[in-house]
């Protein structure tokens, strides 16, 4: 009885073990969203979706064709992508808005995780679903493992990477703030995307402002010679080529606001803020 209030509630349609010979009674009680309900066989091979009208068409591959056989990923071997039949352009369609990765680089103080936050709030009053991956954030938990060794730098940035993607298929907006030092790095999380979804934004501001503003303290450790690596002191800082967006540059008066309204304005005319 629990499992079939909560289909009831969740106003999923299940098959029954039997076949199809109650989908009437099944169709009559579903609530459609809009996305493609279906079930999944045992192999993984095969998939059975439920039409909008509330009728059952015959079994079919998903996508159209069979599953691969196995592959093998990098480290990991005998492995097999699954495939869902509820879709990126499904979750965009349920939340009226696309998925994609809005990437902010630059140096330590240059004020990326304050805009960060304006642009989240920002969009947030508009009804539309974002979040943060702010670098320092991801390694309390996902990247503690991690130092700031150059190896360990490329790592972290592999790893948010992997996140912001799985945030874009989603559907969500995702704020990925950095200071990304390496161009090799930021572009291979751009390749990570379809063409477009990636939004990279430089803040273009100066490494003696970034000093002077110093709002952790670390750049007065890393002069003391008390951090080792610091990004723009005994490491270096590679700027975007060909950035979507730069803000930030001297003299341009700009607040958190008015840049995250830039960011905002470019995601309206790039159709990200409607499904």
């Amino acid at each position: 009885m629990i499992a079939a209030g909560a289909k009831s509630l969740l106003g999923l349609s299940i098959a029954s073990p039997k076949g199809l010979s109650d989908r009437n009674s099944l169709s009559s009680n579903s609530r459609s969203v809009g996305v493609v309900r279906s079930c999944v066989s045992m192999d993984g091979s095969q998939t059975l979706s439920h039409n909008t009208n509330g009728s059952f068409p015959e079994l079919k591959s998903i996508n159209g064709k069979k599953q691969g056989p196995l592959s093998t990923v990098g480290n990991s071997t005998n492995i097999k992508w699954h495939e869902c039949p509820v879709e990126k352009v499904d979750r965009q369609r349920l939340l009226d808005q696309k998925g994609c990765v809005i990437w902010v680089t630059g140096l330590s103080g240059s004020g990326k995780s304050t805009l960060a936050c304006a642009l989240n709030q920002m969009l947030y009053k508009k009804g539309k679903l974002c979040y943060i991956l702010d670098g320092d954030n991801v390694r309390h938990g996902l990247n503690r493992d991690l130092s700031f060794k150059a190896e360990d730098r490329a790592e972290n940035i592999r790893r948010v990477g992997e996140v912001a993607k799985l945030f874009a298929d989603a559907g969500i907006i995702c704020i990925a703030s950095l200071i990304s030092p390496y161009r090799t790095d930021r572009d291979a999380c751009r390749n990570l995307l379809p063409e477009g979804d990636f939004v990279e934004v430089f803040m273009d501001v100066s490494l003696e402002v970034c000093e002077a503003r110093d709002p952790k303290g670390l750049y007065k450790l890393a002069r003391a010679g008390k951090i080792k690596g610091f990004t723009g002191i005994d490491d270096p800082y590679e700027p975007p080529l060909n950035c979507e967006i730069s803000l930030g540059r001297e003299g341009s008066g700009t607040s958190p606001i008015e840049m995250a309204e830039v960011i905002v304005g470019y995601l309206e005319n790039k159709g990200y803020l409607q499904a």
